[in-house]
């Protein structure tokens, strides 16, 4: 792992991302590194685009600001491809990682030129699948943890095992589901 890894996430209100930052955050933060998680919010209602953001190291961070040049850019929805420009100062030796069902052929076209690394998921089908309802931001969550290395998938599984526990204390059926979830996810990005 390169020393301090940037990550802009895109999603839309209530699907999950800024859980999903915030997961990653800890979860980083157990395996012994530095992090930052936070939120940068719009007009706060459902379905309106939000912005999250993770900075983690292996060394104290002393940036406290948005992240303008991120590594890696996770987009929650795909719709959000026509209406934010996902790639606006993404590292070209970085990565996006998409929650599509479309082809990588087409999603470059609507990349604005951008030449790094495309990774895709449908996180929908794996949420389908594992959970019965549609709830992104766990298979997004593995999805960004495998391509950018962060972690181990055992060290994400591990930990995400004891937080969803806690987590859902008081909904203990759906800690199997989004452990199913993760575990499918890992195996599911391309």
């Amino acid at each position: 792992m390169q020393d301090l890894i940037e990550i802009r996430w895109h999603g839309r209100g209530g699907q999950g991302a800024k859980t999903a930052s915030l997961l990653l955050a800890d979860a980083a933060f157990n395996t012994g590194k530095y992090i930052q998680g936070f939120p940068e919010y719009g007009p706060e209602r459902m379905g309106a685009p939000i912005t999250a953001y993770n900075r983690i190291s292996s060394n104290p961070i002393t940036i406290h600001s948005n992240i303008y040049e991120p590594d890696y850019v996770v987009v929650v929805d795909d719709t959000l491809l026509q209406a934010v420009d996902v790639t606006a100062g993404l590292k070209p030796t970085g990565a996006i990682v998409i929650n599509t069902t479309k082809d990588k052929e087409t999603i470059s076209k609507m990349l604005n030129g951008y030449t790094g690394k495309i990774y895709t998921i449908d996180a929908r089908k794996v949420s389908m699948e594992t959970l019965g309802k549609y709830f992104p931001n766990t298979p997004m969550l593995a999805a960004i943890v495998k391509v950018s290395g962060i972690m181990t998938d055992e060290e994400l599984l591990n930990d995400m095992k004891g937080s969803f526990k806690h987590k859902f204390a008081k909904k203990p059926e759906v800690i199997e589901g989004n452990m199913k979830a993760l575990e499918l996810a890992l195996k599911s990005v391309q």
